[in-house]
């Protein structure tokens, strides 16, 4: 197994990603089939969720594990090595605005490709069964008032993000007001930190086995026919989330910042493989941040704090999709959309996908908020949910993996503003 270890981890990583798909279709398409109620089933498919699946399960469960500890120890570091609490307003309202930039940019790239590509047209829901959205969403003085934690403890507990950014902020900037009083806390989190990051890099050694895991369970489940339903509305996804990691991302990184971008997509490769393996941006941070800070060179002041900023209102995938869908419901309902429309969808669906919770296919249910602006009845809404549901998760992979890449870059462009950009180690050869 030595030559194993001598690759580099985002070679045995994309490695992993392609065997799981041959696998899985292996097991697909060799492994037998049999009715139930007149529906076909893989005893290929049952064999990979019962024997293989668990161990990429198991990895998730060990990317999960660090999420918290790993956000919260990185904020507080992350702010007491400022030096000086007003530096945290500049690099948090640059993160901030950029986020929301790229975000507007993306639900419009949505809407020009589902124009383009008309999906939606001519679908036939006369077999499916509608999934009502239950509850509904707060409101923005609700969403406000929950970043506040009752209890920091429960915040933590029950992973809270942006209630746990909060109090991190907080208890970072109180430590540095504090000063030398408080060095024994400051030296104490910092320790947590590198201790996290230990372990983070263990955790990344199974990663190929974890990514292995999960691409075949989910070709072995749903196969490429998986597409072939909503096969436009793919092509459009995915077209739409390349050109705006190419033209916004690449530009951003090559144009504005003057970094090699090459470099770039090469040092976060292992966060996109995970993430799209994995569909959660919260559960790829901690692969995230070590890619950024030991590939990228970006300083843990930066990577602390604007990758979880990032993970939990960067969702560049998910406009991008919420607009594809409500195109996708005109199509399918016969609705004409007016410029007034497109202009409301695309602030709607921006607002409606800062949000969204960064778990898989949680986007489908933001459609509740997105669709009655352009006359879509709830009835309608439950059955389209009904419709995309199944077909969801190849299309949730590429919105992750889109996310991500935007939190990478959006975290080494305020980085490089900053001064907190070591171009040396973002220029050199990845070290993971």
């Amino acid at each position: 197994m030595a030559w194993w270890f001598k690759m580099v981890l985002w070679q045995r990583v994309l490695l992993a990603l392609v065997l799981g798909v041959i696998v899985g279709l292996a097991f697909r398409t060799f492994g037998g089939t049999y009715m139930v109620d007149g529906v076909t089933k893989y005893a290929g498919a049952d064999f990979v969720t019962t024997w293989i699946k668990p161990f990429g399960d198991a990895f998730v469960r060990l990317i999960k594990m660090l999420v918290v500890p790993l956000v919260f120890t990185t904020l507080v570091t992350g702010v007491t090595s400022m030096g000086h609490p007003s530096k945290l307003g500049s690099i948090g309202g640059r993160a901030f605005l950029l986020y929301i930039a790229t975000t507007m940019v993306a639900v419009s790239i949505g809407l020009f490709f589902g124009t383009l590509f008309k999906p939606g047209a001519g679908i036939d829901f006369t077999d499916v069964v509608p999934n009502v959205l239950a509850g509904e969403a707060p409101g923005f003085v609700q969403i406000l008032l929950n970043i506040i934690p009752t209890n920091p403890l429960n915040a933590l507990s029950s992973g809270n993000m942006l209630s746990i950014i909060f109090f991190a902020l907080l208890l970072g900037v109180a430590i540095l007001m504090v000063g030398k009083k408080a060095d024994p806390i400051k030296s104490l989190f910092d320790s947590f930190a590198e201790i996290i990051f230990k372990i983070t890099h263990w955790v990344m050694e199974v990663a190929p086995f974890g990514v292995f895991a999960l691409i075949t369970w989910v070709t072995a489940a749903k196969g490429v026919e998986t597409f072939s339903a909503v096969l436009v509305l793919a092509l459009a996804l995915y077209l739409g989330c390349l050109t705006h990691i190419a033209l916004v991302y690449g530009g951003l990184i090559k144009l504005v910042l003057r970094l090699p971008l090459i470099r770039f997509f090469r040092g976060i490769l292992d966060a996109q493989v995970v993430a799209y393996s994995t569909s959660t941006s919260a559960g790829t941070l901690p692969v995230t941040i070590t890619c950024v800070q030991d590939n990228l060179g970006v300083k843990p002041v930066i990577a602390g704090s604007v990758l979880p900023l990032g993970a939990t209102i960067n969702m560049d995938g998910t406009s991008l999709y919420l607009g594809l869908l409500a195109l996708f419901a005109a199509n399918a309902f016969g609705i004409d959309l007016t410029f007034t429309d497109y202009a409301m969808i695309a602030l709607t669906a921006t607002l409606a996908s800062i949000g969204t919770a960064s778990i898989p296919s949680a986007s489908l249910f933001m459609l509740a908020i997105v669709l009655p602006i352009i006359g879509v009845t709830p009835e309608q809404t439950a059955l389209l949910v009904g419709f995309i549901l199944p077909f969801d998760r190849p299309l949730d992979m590429m919105r992750t993996f889109t996310n991500v890449t935007g939190d990478a870059a959006v975290a080494t462009s305020v980085a490089k503003w900053e001064g907190e950009l070591d171009e040396d180690v973002y220029r050199a050869v990845s070290t993971i």
